[in-house]
């Protein structure tokens, strides 16, 4: 492994940030999408212990799901020599408004 610039390691730190944040947001809706049946058609005490900890694990999974799954496409990014690296080359405006075909 080699020395790392600034800018890679501010890429990462802002990547581990992306995945941690997406990563609790799933999470969390995935706990209401698991709970939220139970809380909406009983009261809380009648829901069973059973059911949040399903729901929880099912959150504990997305959540690292995300941040593997995050991390890791950014990991396995192309690191290739970057061409047109500004976008796409495009061809030249033609010089008359109005004139769509190059040769006009």
């Amino acid at each position: 492994m080699g020395h790392r610039s600034q800018a890679d390691r501010d890429a990462m730190t802002v990547e581990i940030g992306f995945a941690v944040v997406t990563g609790a947001l799933l999470a969390g809706a995935a706990f209401l999408a698991v709970c939220a049946p139970a809380l909406l058609l009983t009261s809380r005490d009648s829901v069973p212990s059973a059911l949040f900890m399903a729901a929880t694990a099912v959150a504990a999974l997305v959540f690292v799901g995300r941040v593997v799954d995050v991390l890791w496409r950014f990991g396995h990014r192309d690191t290739g020599p970057e061409i047109g690296r500004h976008g796409p080359v495009l061809p030249d405006q033609p010089s008359q408004p109005g004139r769509t075909r190059p040769d006009s």
